[in-house]
């Protein structure tokens, strides 16, 4: 569908000098070339001045008839006739196709798409493109038709149009006529920059009945036409330069035309404007805009293009409603500044568009920096109480909303409450309590629900309790108030988030180290709890090895350091061992180590445990802790257990021995019952009872301990060797007395099996 418009897109026009009929034209850079009828065989050439004023340069002959004429850079040329009309802008390609009554616009890329069609109300002549418009002439008329190139060119350039940050009027909107200029007998047109050269010949009775009332409409102004000479007024034919009026010009007309449907909201009102800001994009795509004189002009056209398409989308009752977002953004306002273009001071209005109420349930929600005053915050409330009551929790958790009565937000809210309760809008309540320091309020909310609830409800408006500011994560007022009276539930919530994928890891981090006034390297405690706390409920691996190797780390560095919790930690090894597999039963060897410890290992118990707890099970990648361990290696009884410990997820179970037999011989058996079992169960003959054996005789120091272990190692090495083989095993030098009573043992298990 083609709508018509009575707009003005064409100024003032000229008659060029001719001193012949013509019959071919064609344009270069400010110069034009005129081709005689076919008894002539001269091409008369014309500069082109400012407003279309032709002054002879000359002319010349040529060999024979001119059968058409093109310009390139290199000056002009007889060439073939062409029928396709081509415009090339950016990366884009437009090609028009015309019928006599009907004409096609395609755009050639990857696909060729057809995306106008142009219904003729007469039938053509010949038709011209131009990177803002479609210039057609008939038998009476020349007309002026919107085009769609630059809204396909700005796709095919921008990838964010059509998303909420850009938008740009769609490529299937109906073109429509700008303007239907009157003409006696228009036979040709050409068009270059802002110039459009028309040929007309009248036929007889157009010249002797209908002359003169056509001289009158060809153009608005009545000394826009100059005075011919008697060469230049021969009957029958004129050869005019049209000049198109300036982009903004038009548009300024464009966009008071369009008030004339904006009472009634209808989408002529859209269209016009949209209409208006294609143009305007048009200029701007232009490869001479940069140079131009006209650049911040049209800028500014272009911004307020997108804010008058933005108040159409907030206003009226239309299914692009969402459009409202992405022109605001174009068009660099504020939220304050929308708010006052659409809502008046003392507007006591009860209905609210989709699109506005869109725009602001966005722009709330984003972590944009713009806080708004409490007079602008509290209008944002009463509109939303009106429009969508159910979204006021979470439109009071914006940050631009800092500024808002929390009096007035909450006696809102238990209107809200009354019909539809939820958790979030307790924690809003809560909230708003804090900020008017009404703590009994405050604890009236929070203890309305489990903590577990509380945790849970959260993660339906994360804003409670972290924001962002310059793209870092910040903590809430809330927040810190939870810090300081229920850190629990502050971790519990933080977890929440980050398995809602409400909040990454890092940012968690961050998070708690702003909340504790900790250094970016420092590790606060209850960053430490949250790590502790995302084990029991992480499933996904990469973070759980991420995880291990961070508590891992902390753990490490304070029993290096000697260095405590600066708060009390929120679970003991004991929670963390019976809530999740990750953490598991301290064997039985290494409590008996850490029972003959000196009483530095005894400072720092949990951290050790932890640590310990970790490494008794089978979570963690020895491989990438070991690094972090290293530290701690040589420390003490902690730094025995954490190297077997160590040794053992390796596979090294003779390494093992070697060490609870340098630093810790009562601990050997005891590791060995627990740890050599299966495929390892042959470190009891091959490592753990020679050694026992050679360090008994060669050592003074631990003997009655050496001596137990080797009696406890030879009562199991005699129960799975046969005799021989358990015969091979004792030292020739032995005492046959010690070693008589493990060899009767052998001997009769085998007599009695």
């Amino acid at each position: 569908m083609v709508q018509l418009y009575n707009l003005h897109p064409f100024g003032s026009q000229r008659v060029v000098p001719c001193g012949q009929e013509p019959a071919h034209f064609c344009c270069g850079p400010d110069v034009l070339f005129v081709a005689g009828a076919a008894a002539s065989c001269r091409v008369e050439v014309f500069a082109v001045r400012h407003e279309g004023r032709c002054e002879p340069l000359g002319s010349f002959a040529t060999l024979g008839s001119v059968l058409h004429m093109a310009h390139s850079r290199a000056g002009s040329s007889v060439t073939a006739h062409e029928e396709t009309e081509t415009k090339r802008e950016l990366l884009s390609l437009f090609c028009f196709f015309s019928l006599p009554h009907v004409g096609y616009l395609y755009s050639v890329g990857k696909l060729v798409e057809l995306i106008s069609t142009y219904q003729y109300s007469e039938k053509s002549e010949q038709a011209v493109l131009s990177p803002q418009f479609l210039h057609v002439i008939t038998s009476e008329n020349l007309q002026c038709f919107t085009v769609r190139c630059s809204a396909a060119a700005a796709r095919d350039e921008d990838p964010y149009i059509d998303t909420t940050a850009k938008a740009c009027p769609p490529v299937a909107l109906d073109v429509c006529t700008l303007r239907m200029q009157l003409f006696i007998g228009p036979r040709a047109i050409c068009h270059f920059k802002n110039h459009i050269i028309l040929l007309t010949k009248a036929n007889t009775e157009d010249i002797t009945g209908r002359r003169k009332p056509t001289r009158r409409m060809l153009s608005r102004k009545a000394n826009s036409i100059k005075s011919r000479t008697d060469s230049e007024s021969a009957p029958g034919w004129n050869l005019y330069i049209i000049n198109t009026v300036s982009t903004i010009q038009l548009y300024r007309e464009m966009v008071d035309y369009s008030r004339t449907y904006e009472n009634a909201k209808t989408e002529s009102c859209i269209h016009l404007l949209s209409e208006a800001h294609l143009l305007v994009r048009a200029a701007i795509m232009d490869p001479g805009f940069l140079k131009s004189d006209d650049k911040e002009e049209l800028l500014r056209a272009f911004r307020e293009s997108c804010a008058f398409l933005g108040d159409c989308y907030s206003r009226f009752d239309t299914k692009d409603y969402h459009l409202a977002l992405p022109y605001y953004r174009m068009a660099g306002l504020s939220m304050t500044e929308v708010l006052e273009r659409l809502v008046s001071e003392g507007d006591e209005i009860q209905t609210y568009e989709r699109g506005f109420i869109f725009y602001l349930t966005h722009s709330l929600n984003e972590d944009i920096n713009e806080e708004l005053s409490k007079e602008s915050a509290n209008k944002v409330l009463q509109i939303f109480s009106v429009a969508d009551p159910m979204q006021l929790p979470h439109i009071l958790c914006s940050p631009c909303m800092r500024n808002v009565c929390p009096l007035t937000a909450v006696k809102y809210l238990h209107k809200v409450e009354n019909n539809m309760p939820s958790v979030v809008l307790t924690l809003t309540k809560a909230f708003m309590a804090l900020k008017m320091g009404d703590l009994m309020m405050y604890e009236h909310e929070m203890g309305s629900h489990k903590e577990t609830v509380l945790a849970s409800g959260f993660t339906e408006q994360p804003k409670l309790l972290r924001q962002y500011k310059e793209g870092i994560v910040i903590p809430t007022e809330f927040a810190v108030h939870l810090k300081e009276m229920q850190p629990g539930l502050l971790v519990a919530a933080i977890v929440a988030l980050h398995e809602n994928s409400k909040i990454e890891l890092e940012e968690a981090d961050v998070f708690f180290k702003i909340l504790c006034n900790n250094s970016e390297n420092a590790v606060p405690q209850l960053l430490v709890d949250f790590w502790e706390a995302l084990l029991v409920v992480c499933s996904q691996e990469d973070v759980l090895q991420e995880l291990l190797l961070r508590v891992t780390s902390q753990y490490v560095w304070r029993i290096s350091k000697k260095q405590l919790p600066e708060t009390k930690p929120l679970k003991t090894t004991e929670d963390l061992i019976n809530s999740c597999n990750r953490f598991g039963f301290i064997f039985p060897w290494v409590t008996f180590i850490m029972s003959t410890g000196s009483p530095p290992d005894k400072d720092y118990p949990e951290d050790i445990s932890k640590l310990q707890s970790l490494l008794c099970s089978q979570s963690i990648n020895i491989t990438a802790a070991l690094p972090i361990l290293e530290p701690l290696i040589e420390a003490g009884n902690v730094g025995l257990t954490i190297h077997v410990l160590c040794s053992t997820h390796l596979g090294k179970y003779e390494d093992s021995i070697d060490q609870l037999l340098k630093r810790c011989p009562a601990a050997a058996v005891l590791y060995a019952q627990h740890e050599l079992k299966d495929d390892s169960r042959a470190v009891w003959w091959n490592k753990l009872l020679p050694e026992l054996c050679k360090r008994t005789r060669l050592t003074e120091n631990d003997y009655p301990v050496l001596i137990s272990s080797l009696k406890e190692t030879l009562s199991v090495v005699a129960m799975e060797l046969e005799l021989r083989d358990f015969l091979s095993l004792l030292p020739e030098d032995g005492t046959a007395a010690f070693f008589l009573p493990h060899l009767l043992h052998c001997s009769q298990r085998k007599l009695l099996t």
